[in-house]
């Protein structure tokens, strides 16, 4: 386990009384199938951020990253059926890795974090048609390329590509000033 989700799992605690093993069992008594019903009954019955439900619902359903020893296979099945987009994740982590070398390169079952002292982007192949790089950077006004997000995302922005030619300067601008701020 590593630092950042040890930290998840100790402000869990910290926030509502109640420990991760316990939130699994409410969760699975619930008979939820899918993870979206899991998401929804954390937020709206207990208040939870989406950082915190999507943990506990993934923690709950075994999809959790921990569970898999070579954190490629995560890579590799992220790209299944969006092959096309695996050369714009190479191209943008290898600009990134430039950035410093803090840079944590977490895989996840759907998306790769990055993470410096806190979480400053993810790179996710999110659809067959759309690349989404998400960005934290909390009362930045959008423009140009950056988007908001969606209230209690894990990334207060977004960044969507479809082609490798949208990776310009200002993409990586944007990554950058994520990455300088969480430092």
């Amino acid at each position: 386990m590593d630092k950042a989700e040890q930290t998840m799992i100790n402000n869990l605690f910290k926030n509502t009384g109640i420990t991760l093993e316990q939130w699994i069992d409410i969760v699975k008594k619930q008979n939820f199938e899918k993870h979206g019903e899991i998401l929804r009954f954390l937020k709206e019955k207990h208040s939870f951020t989406h950082g915190f439900a999507n943990m506990v619902a993934m923690k709950s359903r075994k999809a959790d990253a921990g569970s898999i020893e070579n954190k490629d296979e995560l890579i590799e099945r992220q790209y299944q059926n969006k092959e096309h987009f695996k050369p714009l994740y190479d191209k943008l982590l290898s600009e990134i890795l430039k950035l410093g070398k803090d840079v944590e390169v977490a895989p996840k079952n759907a998306y790769v974090s990055l993470r410096r002292k806190k979480q400053f982007a993810i790179l996710n192949p999110a659809t067959k048609t759309r690349f989404e790089i998400g960005i934290n950077l909390k009362g930045q006004e959008p423009h140009g390329k950056l988007l908001a997000e969606k209230p209690n995302s894990m990334c207060s922005h977004k960044i969507n590509l479809t082609d490798i030619n949208d990776i310009d300067k200002e993409v990586i601008e944007w990554i950058k000033t994520s990455y300088e701020n969480a430092g």
